[in-house]
């Protein structure tokens, strides 16, 4: 089954954008380490349309605990920074995934999508 990761910045700052230097060295190796390990999954690549707001799953990482909301990911502040695709065998696997992306941690979300076909 294929999902959406949508992934929004929040309050991450993006590499070379004011406010950079608010994140530590070690969370920037962090992601880039995980960025690394992402962008080699074999089941990971780039994207087709997106499936509908109302069918997504936001994901974010609070306290190191992965936290699941039912809809969109809501905030009129955050920029949605790309999405990545994912072949997962159900939602929950999706989610092991888009718990994984820095922004779900540094101040951002990560909407889960199921992929849908409109024509």
């Amino acid at each position: 089954m294929q999902f959406v990761l949508v992934i929004h910045h929040g309050t991450t700052p993006l590499p070379g954008m004011p406010g950079t230097e608010t994140v530590s060295a070690e969370d920037r190796k962090a992601a880039y380490a995980d960025w690394a390990a992402i962008s080699a999954m074999e089941n990971v690549a780039g994207g087709p349309p997106l499936g509908l707001p109302k069918d997504a799953t936001t994901i974010r990482v609070e306290n190191g605990s992965t936290v699941r909301t039912e809809g969109p990911f809501l905030d009129a502040t955050s920029a949605v920074g790309g999405f990545l695709v994912v072949e997962a065998e159900d939602l929950d696997a999706a989610a092991a995934i888009a718990a994984r992306i820095p922004q779900a941690r540094l101040g951002g979300a990560v909407e889960v999508r199921p992929a849908a076909k409109y024509w």
